[in-house]
């Protein structure tokens, strides 16, 4: 257990300000995933075509996370800390891409602005999940992550919402013109990168963080880490000394995030298809269905916000693996079970079952990891743990667009019972996790 009993006990209050950035944060994402397959669709993107349009999304994270946990475990300034420079400096360009999207005027460009809001959201987002391990101790970890996704949560519901508020509450036009963006979009993004930079802002001012214990030994440590060569070899390297927790979880990781994939980037098209009865993504209809995925997505997020504070006490009653096993099962049945839903009414309620799953994504297997890892490699771990959650991205980015093109004849929605089986795959390997640390009483 590598736990240490220095740390203070923070209040509610200290845990909100120091997890409140990622409420801006899912701004960035929540549109993204909501979003991205309606804007490269309407860009001239074929469904096949998507999954290797969207690997900037898991292609940024495996390069940039574990090099940013690192950097960041090897920084120190008196002033601005160890994670608050990386949350800074990520929320101004992240703001700045999310501004660029939807103006983007051909394929390519979209794909590029993708690249660089993807780079800039894991610069600022990594050292989040450090940040835990920094400040808190093991009584207080499953709080401190169940804190973030609550943020997460209600981030992306305001965030999914967003062109439908434009549209129906403020009479945005939420079509255009062959190869245009629509104004709802639009203007949801602008409020997006908005709200993205003052988030996290509100964090970097409000949250402080404790300086390393031996800062002798910090100092003399941080010497010998200078280099983008020795900081590759050991980020590198960290695979072959990764706890046995952290082994068992990254499988696990790898067919939950497999699952995910899949219903970020086919959610909007297999609606369009089966609900709304169209493929054109210039049609009225098609873009109908684009906010309607959007209200479906706040409700898995609203979901897993009232979530994130109901499974840590089941957690406790029980196990945090078992209530992770449970909740990944109950979401892989609900993502399959959209493919045979034809009424978009009913398409809420696998989404109840859906944020069940991202709730405890979110929440359970980085509680566990925390507990398995040496604090002053804290953020190198994170990062490196990340690897289980691009990785299965960038394979089924690569394989997706054959799966749909030649076994599924072109039909989206087909590809949502691969992701619930997926999720299905990941709750039974849950089962194979050792939670070592002690639950707290």
């Amino acid at each position: 257990m590598h736990s240490s009993s220095t740390k203070p006990r923070l209040s509610f209050w200290q845990l909100w300000n120091m997890s409140f950035g990622f409420f801006g944060i899912q701004f960035g994402f929540a549109l993204q995933n909501a979003n991205t397959s309606r804007i490269f669709s309407t860009l001239g993107a074929n469904p096949d075509e998507l999954p290797l349009l969207w690997l900037a999304a898991p292609a940024t994270g495996l390069l940039v996370q574990p090099i940013i946990g690192y950097l960041s475990d090897n920084t120190w300034h008196p002033k601005w800390g160890r994670r608050r420079p990386f949350f800074f400096f990520g929320a101004v360009f992240a703001s700045l891409a999310l501004f660029l999207m939807p103006n983007s005027q051909a394929l390519w460009m979209a794909a590029v602005v993708l690249w660089m809001m993807d780079a800039a959201i894991n610069v600022s987002m990594e050292p989040f999940r450090a940040f835990v391990g920094d400040k808190l101790d093991e009584s207080q970890q499953t709080a401190g992550f169940a804190m973030q996704t609550f943020f997460i949560g209600c981030g992306a519901v305001i965030a999914s919402l967003l062109p439908t508020i434009f549209t129906d509450y403020l009479g945005i036009s939420n079509v255009a013109a062959a190869g245009v963006i629509p104004d709802s979009v639009r203007y949801s993004f602008y409020a997006g990168g908005t709200v993205y930079l003052l988030a996290v802002l509100w964090t970097v001012f409000t949250a402080d963080e404790l300086p390393p214990e031996n800062m002798e030994e910090f100092q003399r440590e941080r010497s010998m880490a200078k280099g983008l060569g020795h900081a590759l070899a050991e980020i590198l390297g960290g695979f072959g000394r990764m706890p046995k927790t952290m082994v068992q979880l990254a499988y696990v990781s790898f067919f939950t995030w497999v699952g995910l994939y899949t219903m970020w980037i086919y959610t909007t098209a297999s609606v369009a298809e089966n609900v709304f009865g169209t493929a054109d993504a210039t049609s009225a209809a098609y873009q109908a269905a684009g906010n309607w995925v959007g209200i479906m997505f706040a409700v898995y997020s609203g979901v897993s916000a009232l979530a994130a504070f109901i499974l840590p006490v089941l957690a406790r009653l029980t196990s945090r693996k078992a209530v992770h096993m449970a909740c990944l099962a109950i979401g892989g049945v609900s993502l399959a079970s959209v493919f045979q839903i034809h009424d978009k009414q009913m398409l809420m309620l696998p989404m109840i079952g859906v944020g069940l799953a991202w709730a405890s994504i979110l929440t359970m297997p980085y509680a566990i990891l925390a507990g398995s890892l040496p604090a002053k490699r804290m953020g190198y771990y994170m990062g490196l743990f990340n690897f289980f959650v691009v990785i299965p991205q960038i394979i089924a980015g690569v394989v997706l667009g054959f799966v749909i093109r030649h076994m599924f004849d072109g039909h989206a929605a087909k590809t949502l019972v691969l992701g619930g089986a997926s999720l299905l795959i990941a709750a039974v390997l849950t089962v194979f996790v050792t939670d070592s640390v002690r639950r707290p009483k």
